[in-house]
């Protein structure tokens, strides 16, 4: 029998369980008949004799391990297949506990391969509201890159048909807002809308990616058509008809007159976190960064298979001869921002981070109708963007899973803040997640994350028409003028 006795003042009372301090029961302090029922009326000498009548006497043992299985309910359990530290280490800092998928859990942090067994018709499962996940079911929508295109293409169309100012087109048929993605196609299904469009400017070059790929992987340049009948009967497949025995590819109008800093070409990584669809709100994460090629550009046909001068995938760039290991080719945004406004002045480089986040917000909103809005859902993309020469942006991509993997000190210190920063919003307070909330935290929390766009405030402060602002400002119905043209220019969001 274990002899020992409590501290004086620390002695809980079995009367009043529900007050007892359970932190302060610890091995050694234990008191004396641990583990003993005792009978209605006996009572143990200086023990608190206060009751409640009728109720069932505990053992000190039960009573205690009770108290431990309350401290573990109140924390967030974690599962996750992506196996990166910068993801464990912010799971660890909040004090979460890491349980296998078979147990109860409370966040997974999961790949889009799980996503899709975990949403799936046949093996996947009904999610508890005390359950979120960092992926919507059908995300692909957004970060495919023919279904990106398809639900852009098919959200033009809807705004042109509403007679929305949105779709408005110039003297050569050119959407004048809507225009931020390359002219795009999908092989093999429109091959022949392809050709016509090629011939059209058979001095153009295409750029051809695989659609279910990313780091650069399958992706090639092209500037004959005899390219792309020697690419179909290397991929075995004798005509354009069927889709079924072809992987599915993109083929975009290569952008051959992108913006050169030092000589070498580069895009933007920017992460933005969707908390919801409908409503929409989405937040905007301040340090996105470039990411440069290692070799100087040229649009030489010459070098068309030079991956080094055309794609800026780290995954590619970094088995280059030049690539630096120390800054690792990135470059943080507000460096760019900077330099821009050196070289090209604050006020049109205030436009073109306007029309870059435009063009985020319009690629949501051209999802949203079809995204499974689920409420156990968050997600965080990474979007890619270009910049040409006349400082217009261009939608390239969206990815799901935007690499967590660190290539510098610095960018291992980017990605565990953009994690830090995510948790916060998507788990608030660190505390076990309640799915019905309604997804709107307080701006203390947001961290480096800017409110992009909440379709709710921007439907109560002007119903259909919202700023089309820097993120941060106010959200409200708003319009400007050009002062280059002298006409009235949108600058409101539908």
């Amino acid at each position: 029998m274990l002899q020992s006795r409590w501290p004086e003042g620390r002695r809980p009372s079995v009367a009043t369980g529900a007050q007892t301090t359970w932190g302060l029961l610890q091995p050694g302090l234990a008191p004396q008949n641990w583990g003993q029922e005792r009978s209605h009326g006996q009572v143990q000498p200086g023990e608190d004799q206060r009751r409640e009548s009728g109720r069932p006497r505990r053992t000190w043992l039960s009573l205690w391990l009770h108290g431990s299985l309350w401290r573990m309910a109140g924390r967030v359990k974690w599962v996750t297949d992506i196996e990166k530290s910068v993801l464990i280490n912010n799971f660890e800092k909040r004090g979460w506990v890491q349980v296998s998928e078979n147990e109860d859990w409370n966040f997974y942090w999961m790949s889009v391969q799980t996503i899709r067994n975990v949403f799936s018709v046949e093996t996947g499962y009904r999610l508890a509201d005390d359950q979120i996940v960092n992926h919507f079911p059908n995300h692909y929508e957004l970060t495919r890159k023919d279904l990106m295109v398809k639900n852009i293409k098919r959200y033009r169309k809807e705004l042109e048909k509403e007679g929305s100012p949105l779709a408005e087109k110039d003297d050569n048929g050119k959407y004048l807002y809507l225009d931020f993605v390359p002219v795009t196609y999908m092989l093999p299904a429109d091959y022949s809308l392809f050709v016509e469009e090629f011939r059209k400017s058979p001095s153009s070059t295409w750029i051809m990616k695989p659609c279910g790929k990313a780091q650069g992987r399958g992706i090639f340049l092209i500037n004959k058509l005899s390219q792309i009948k020697k690419w179909s009967r290397d991929s075995k497949t004798s005509s354009f008809v069927s889709q079924s025995t072809k992987e599915a590819y993109v083929i975009s109008l290569y952008i051959n007159n992108p913006l050169l800093i030092g000589g070498r070409k580069f895009d933007l990584r920017l992460y933005v976190l969707v908390s919801t669809y409908r409503p929409l709100r989405c937040y905007m994460y301040k340090l996105g960064f470039c990411r440069f090629c290692t070799v100087r550009y040229t649009p030489s046909t010459s070098e068309l298979d030079n991956m080094f001068v055309h794609l800026t995938n780290v995954a590619i760039q970094k088995h280059g001869e030049d690539y630096n290991h120390i800054h690792g080719g990135k470059w943080t945004v507000s460096n760019l921002r900077l330099y821009l406004e050196s070289t090209r002045g604050r006020e049109v480089t205030s436009k073109l981070f306007d029309e870059i986040h435009w063009i985020i917000v319009q690629s949501l909103k051209a999802v949203a109708p079809v995204m499974n809005n689920d409420k156990h859902c968050f997600e965080c993309y990474g979007y890619d963007i270009i910049i040409d020469d006349k400082l217009k942006p261009w939608l390239i991509e969206v990815n799901a899973s935007p690499s967590l993997t660190s290539s510098t000190a610095n960018d291992r210190i980017l990605k565990y803040n953009l994690i830090n920063d995510t948790l916060n919003i998507a788990v608030p307070n660190g505390e076990v997640p309640d799915c019905k909330w309604n997804k709107s935290p307080p701006r203390e929390v947001l961290g480096n994350y800017e409110i992009l766009y909440d379709e709710e405030l921007a439907q109560g402060d002007g119903a259909e028409r919202e700023l089309r602002s820097r993120p941060g400002q106010p959200v409200g119905p708003k319009g400007s003028r050009s002062r280059e043209s002298g006409r009235a220019v949108l600058t409101t969001w539908k």
